[in-house]
């Protein structure tokens, strides 16, 4: 499983958020490749789950692989509800 972070420019927001869901795929015991981008270099690449802030949701609306979309970008309660729902999901079409 493929998982992109974005964030709009540099990778602040995406590095935290890869950080975040390496700690809660590590406690669930879930092997994924995480990878922190910014919105520019995404376009073109592929991932299973788009994980970035509501604010991008415009730019996303094309992406291939399922977008989940973080209000509060410092909430890992919120970070971890939907990251794990949206993996769970994942998982079970495989």
């Amino acid at each position: 499983m493929k998982i992109a972070t974005l964030c709009g420019m540099g990778f602040g927001t995406s590095m935290m958020l890869k950080l975040f869901i390496d700690e809660i795929l590590k406690a669930e015991g879930i092997k994924a490749e995480v990878i922190p981008w910014d919105l520019g270099s995404f376009k073109g690449q592929n991932a299973d789950l788009i994980v970035a802030p509501t604010d991008m949701e415009q730019h996303l609306r094309s992406a291939s692989g399922k977008v989940v979309l973080i209000k509060n970008l410092v909430d890992k309660e919120e970070i971890k509800q939907k990251v794990l729902a949206a993996v769970r999901e994942f998982l079970q079409g495989q």
